[in-house]
């Protein structure tokens, strides 16, 4: 039996060298497949500066819902799950959400609460901006900061917003406003 590498001879047994270079690989294979799982699933997108212009042109000619939550927002997580099953039942609406929350750094918290009500596969958007009231501003000059808050964009660019949580009875007439336009 040949060895050259010489594995096979107690002199070639490299004892806590190769448990190292396991150990290694087995982490480098564990970080590929994490990084593979997240690049499956929609991360959160970054809100700055005209990014709101961008969202409207993405959107053009198509209805679309945009709601504004946050991590911290009592009302926002009750209606969250609701947003997430009209999402489902109306593919014909865009659903982009924009947490707006004023308590930085909850990318996390926010992917997670996104995913539990069903709306990880919706554009998603995260405040990315030292100055919020910049963001609030491009959106609306008029709003204040407080949410939840939803704009239903109707094909035509006609926005109607709704402060404070919506109704879904509202949203479903307004889907179905938007299915007879077509």
């Amino acid at each position: 039996m040949d060895d050259e590498g010489g594995w096979l001879s107690a002199q070639g047994y490299r004892g806590p060298t190769m448990r190292f270079r396991f150990v290694g690989i087995a982490g480098l294979v564990v970080l590929i497949a994490s990084v593979a799982a997240l690049a499956a699933s929609p991360a959160l997108k970054p809100f700055e500066r005209g990014t709101w212009q961008s969202v409207l042109r993405g959107h053009a000619g198509r209805p679309v819902l945009v709601h504004f939550w946050g991590v911290t927002c009592g009302p926002c997580k009750v209606e969250l799950p609701l947003l997430g099953q009209f999402a489902k039942d109306h593919p014909d609406v865009d659903v982009v959400t924009v947490s707006a929350d004023l308590v930085p750094n909850l990318p996390a918290a926010t992917q997670s609460m996104l995913d539990k009500a069903g709306l990880s596969s919706t554009e998603n958007f995260i405040f990315n901006d030292g100055f919020v009231e910049r963001l609030r501003f491009e959106i609306d000059p008029a709003w204040q900061g407080d949410i939840p808050r939803t704009m239903l964009i109707s094909r035509e660019g006609t926005v109607t917003t709704i402060e404070g949580s919506a109704e879904i009875a509202d949203l479903e007439k307004w889907s179905a406003q938007q299915r007879s336009k077509h």
